[in-house]
């Protein structure tokens, strides 16, 4: 029995096992849309704009270790979508993007709502297909699946013409897939990890460094054994937070920019350096030679041979898949009957808490001003450190990433390596559908939650109950903190002045809003808000204008040379007399 392609395309995600297609309708898939009236097994969530669908799809994959599918139609429908599209191929997050496209007789002619989707794409996907020919939809289809998932995971994107979804063809799916010229790297090389396991073994000064490949290889259970049966301190990146459970005395905390002041020293004065998942970007690293003109020996494992050795020289390079890398690390480890250096080891960890004992975090507390760190305190404890975490970019983000300890992978939903300003609203929907009786919190600013507001209506509709925590600090906060730092407070366009009442728009919306402007008032409001959980809530929470994110370190400079919060002023890096002589170095 021949069907239309519209139909196929269906059936093609039903046989993935697809349960929400994020999308916005339009002439150049509505045959497509006509197909998903009339089925029942997968639900079409209906956002406000574009770039919404791609982000709600994006942390439905990211929270559920599942492929995320979005659906939009030609031109702006396919533009507005370039930037979640960016989003999900900068932090590897396997997507399956279906766009509409005009008639094959009409592409390349300017018809009306055309764009070349797959010319746009190209330097922001792992891989793109325009469809010519019906025969080849289904296993085309098939295809982007097996891509977007295999190896680096990330976004691929199936353009599909008008008339493709209106002819008919028979349905045939394949059962299993394979490219030629595609075949990643799952198993490590034997004789790599034999170097790797005796390098460590003669490490003085080991450090784990772990990456979001940690979390998109499911490779958690892995990472925190070799950690803890070794008893080596570790450290996470944006992306890898909850790889290893945050509140564990062997985490260091995040590293980089505004890591914490002991993760950071400790990545600078390792001597041997396990990088798992992590890609040495440069929120991380900023000056390579700076970070090696320390001494170290560094053994880097990814899924991806372009990632290793981008950015900094590695000594001992490992590809493959990191789960199974470190089993088979824990594996040669075990059979060799190999032991760090006690001695050394206990030295180091002496050193490491010299630096967390100057408590970088801490901030100074207030009777009258509400200090953004304190409500991710608060929500930590209110949560119980159970929630899924969404959020914007800025402040805010990084407050969130540094107060709010994940001891659990894919609990951290946030857009790293774009920065994209309006991706925890969406974001959080695509969380809360995959995971339903999860609690689920947005933290935003006021000026993130503004660029994709519009998706409250979305809630409403199909009853999301996330609760959104805004830190509002009427400021543009992160760029307002370089301004101070080094423009001479020179705000320029950075204040905003004509905010709109968030409570009353939140309830217009048909939610419930709460505004807290007192620090008593923080953990009051919010133990209301998270009680109704089949409400979506919005906490306004007017904060502290004058603060800033610290540590802090500034582009150009070293990991050992960050700008810190006033209580550590007179602390000061001494670098070390020798590889045994752990000296007073603060």
């Amino acid at each position: 029995m021949q069907i239309t392609g519209a139909e196929i395309v269906v059936r093609c995600l039903q046989e993935e096992g697809v349960e929400f297609v994020f999308g916005y309708p339009g002439g150049a898939v509505i045959e497509i849309y006509d197909a998903i009236f009339k089925q029942s097994q997968f639900r079409h969530v209906l956002v406000r704009h574009e770039q919404a669908a791609v982000h709600a799809a994006d942390a439905y994959s990211r929270s559920s270790d599942k492929v995320g599918v979005a659906l939009v139609t030609s031109g702006p429908g396919a533009t507005n979508a370039v930037t979640g599209i960016a989003t999900a191929y900068l932090d590897s997050i396997p997507l399956v993007v279906l766009s509409g496209q005009v008639g094959t007789p009409a592409i390349g002619l300017d018809a009306f709502q055309e764009v070349d989707m797959v010319g746009i794409t190209r330097p922001c996907v792992k891989h793109n297909f325009l469809v010519k020919d019906i025969a080849e939809l289904a296993t085309t289809i098939k295809k982007a699946f097996y891509l977007a998932k295999s190896g680096r995971p990330g976004p691929v994107v199936v353009d599909i013409p008008k008339d493709i979804t209106q002819q008919l063809h028979a349905f045939s799916y394949p059962q299993s897939m394979s490219v030629r010229s595609y075949v990643p790297v799952t198993r490590g090389h034997s004789g790599q990890i034999k170097k790797a396991v005796n390098l460590l073994a003669g490490a003085q000064r080991p450090l784990i460094y772990i990456g979001g490949g940690a979390v998109q290889g499911n490779a958690a259970d892995e990472v925190r054994e070799l950690v803890q049966s070794l008893g080596l301190p570790c450290t996470n990146t944006l992306m890898g937070l909850g790889a290893y459970p945050g509140s564990d005395r062997q985490c260091l905390g995040m590293l980089g920019m505004h890591g914490t002041y002991e993760a950071n020293m400790a990545m600078h004065y390792c001597d041997v350096l396990v990088a798992v998942g992590a890609r040495f970007d440069d929120r991380v690293i900023s000056v390579p030679s700076h970070f090696l003109s320390q001494p170290k020996k560094i053994i880097h494992i990814d899924v991806d041979p372009s990632s290793i050795a981008k950015r900094v020289k590695v000594d001992i390079p490992i590809v493959g898949d990191v789960k199974l890398v470190l089993r088979d690390m824990l594996e040669q480890w075990r059979q060799a009957q190999l032991s760090l250096d006690a001695g050394a080891l206990a030295g180091w960890w002496k050193q490491l808490e010299v630096w967390r004992s100057h408590d970088c975090l801490r901030f100074a507390p207030s009777e009258t001003l509400i200090k953004p760190q304190f409500v991710m305190q608060k929500l930590y404890e209110v949560t119980g450190g159970e929630a899924i975490i969404t959020s914007d970019v800025g402040q805010h983000q990084m407050w969130a990433a540094q107060y709010y300890r994940f001891d659990q992978p894919r609990r951290w939903i946030n857009s790293g390596g774009l920065g994209t300003m309006g991706f925890g609203l969406p974001a959080a929907m695509g969380a809360q559908l995959a995971n339903p009786y999860a609690t689920v919190a947005c933290v935003t600013g006021d000026a993130s939650i503004q660029m994709n507001i519009q998706e409250l209506s979305t809630c409403k509709q199909y009853h999301i109950p996330v609760k959104v925590v805004n830190l509002n600090n009427r400021y543009l906060g992160m760029v307002r903190q370089w301004q101070e730092m080094f423009y001479g407070n020179r705000y320029s366009e950075t204040y905003m002045d004509a905010l709109p009442d968030f409570v009353k728009l939140a309830e217009a919306y048909g939610h419930v809003g709460m505004r807290i402007e007192h620090p008593g008032d923080v953990e009051p409001a919010l133990r209301e808000a998270f009680a109704m959980k089949e409400r979506l809530v919005f906490l306004d929470v007017i904060t502290d204008q004058s603060e800033n994110v610290f540590p802090m370190v500034q582009n150009g400079k070293g990991l050992n040379q960050m700008d810190l919060p006033p209580h550590m002023g007179d602390v000061q890096d001494v670098p070390f007399e020798n590889n045994r002589d752990y000296g007073n170095m603060c």
